[in-house]
């Protein structure tokens, strides 16, 4: 199972696991700090029908230990929520990364993606400005729409990795 992880579970992380939802794995969508099951924004709906990707059904979710022991790889969409799992569930730093760091480092198979992910020593990795995929929350359509297309050419470099 992968995880995608940002805050409020109802742009970024909802936005990336649409977007991922073609790879031969499990995608679960979490936040940080979560109202859970709320729907995800108007702003997120009009930003992926931009984009031409939908995510019919969407609630938000907190993430919840049972997800973290189950993750094969946890895709952060923040440095902030790498700390977060570094700080929160220690053992599952060996797994966790940002979609940025993921789509430069991450190789390609044959070895199972356990095998890549655990090559990567993601525990010791020192978490950089650049790794962060901007958060649209409180910003206008324009905003939204952008991440929605960083994110789609992120998730498309990525997707075939995953399996």
């Amino acid at each position: 199972m992968v995880v995608t992880l940002c805050t409020g579970n109802a742009a970024r992380s909802v936005m990336a696991g649409a977007m991922l939802a073609s790879a031969p794995v499990v995608i679960v969508t979490a936040g940080t700090h979560v109202v859970e099951g709320q729907p995800m924004s108007r702003r997120t709906r009009e930003a992926l029908a931009e984009v031409e990707v939908v995510a019919d059904g969407h609630r938000s979710h907190q993430l919840t230990s049972a997800d973290v022991a189950s993750a094969d790889l946890i895709i952060a969409l923040a440095g902030e929520h790498v700390a977060y799992i570094r700080r929160t569930h220690p053992d599952a730093a060996r797994v966790t990364a940002t979609l940025k760091r993921l789509v430069r480092d991450l190789p390609a198979g044959p070895e199972s993606l356990s095998v890549r992910v655990d090559r990567l020593g993601l525990a010791d990795v020192e978490i950089e400005p650049w790794e962060d995929v901007d958060d649209p929350a409180g910003g206008d359509q324009q905003v939204y729409v952008d991440c929605a297309r960083e994110l789609v050419d992120l998730s498309a470099a990525l997707v075939d990795r995953l399996g």
